[in-house]
């Protein structure tokens, strides 16, 4: 499908009010690049382009709107190809990804950690040592989806505690990973928060995803709120931007039972 025929079938399948709505869950991003469509319609789209050929399709994507991009992710998740070559494709997607969403979505439909863990792991140690806002939440999400186990927990919160990552989005997904590390396994994440070096603003975000959870006891969320810090020992994130709005009329995805708390705009 052609760039241009394919930006036609986008438009006509868009949605002026789900346009505003979808648009201002996403803090930063231009408005006018969201174009309005739903997620399920993108997918099949995506099924679509998969079943043909999907890398002319990718070597001629346009970069020109939200879902746009968001498709080339969900192409490149499903495309049946050798873990060398999707990882090349992977390099060259993360550049374009500039807000949460479609990182969180292009992380959960990669689903190549189920097949080549070990060479998943390797591939995303350099991403979670990026400073680069979207670098470091790839890394991070990608580690609270699929390295949720008790083999790789103690590697993980270290990569955590020392994720480099600027920017507010890179920030709240260390904290989200170490609240979901905390809720599967809570005595070994509780001692590692006794000495962990976040800064203060993504330490405190992580207590406070963790006391948010219904899987955690009442005493527990105790114990984690005393483990407060006094406001400005370590650094915040400069600016910084609030939490997308709670999805109160679309559907809440959660993988594995509150492993990951991933919301989708359906």
């Amino acid at each position: 499908m052609k760039a241009d025929r394919l930006k036609e079938r986008l438009l006509a399948l868009a949605e002026p009010d789900f346009q505003r709505f979808s648009s201002a869950l996403i803090p930063g991003i231009d408005p006018d690049t969201v174009l309005g469509v739903r997620l399920p319609r993108l997918r099949k789209i995506a099924g679509e382009l998969t079943k043909g050929d999907w890398r002319a399709y990718l070597q001629s994507a346009s970069d020109g709107s939200f879902e746009e991009i968001m498709l080339q992710g969900m192409v490149i998740g499903r495309a049946k190809a050798e873990l060398s070559e999707t990882l090349r494709y992977v390099e060259r997607f993360l550049p374009k990804i500039n807000n949460w969403s479609v990182c969180d979505s292009f992380c959960a439909g990669l689903k190549l950690p189920g097949t080549h863990s070990k060479e998943m792991w390797d591939f995303l140690q350099p991403y979670c040592k990026d400073r680069r806002e979207y670098y470091s939440r790839f890394g991070s999400v990608m580690l609270l989806l699929y390295y949720m186990d008790a083999a790789h927990i103690q590697q993980a919160l270290r990569l955590l505690d020392e994720a480099p990552g600027e920017g507010y989005y890179a920030k709240t997904a260390v904290a989200w990973a170490v609240s979901i590390y905390y809720v599967n396994f809570p005595e070994c994440t509780a001692e590692y928060l006794k000495t962990s070096r976040l800064d203060d603003f993504t330490f405190h975000k992580a207590l406070q995803k963790i006391t948010e959870s219904r899987k955690v006891s009442g005493a527990a969320k105790d114990a984690v709120r005393a483990m407060k810090r006094e406001r400005g020992s370590r650094q915040e994130p400069a600016g910084g931007n609030p939490d997308p709005p709670p999805i109160q009329s679309q559907r809440d995805f959660c993988f594995c039972n509150d492993k990951a708390r991933f919301r989708m705009i359906e």
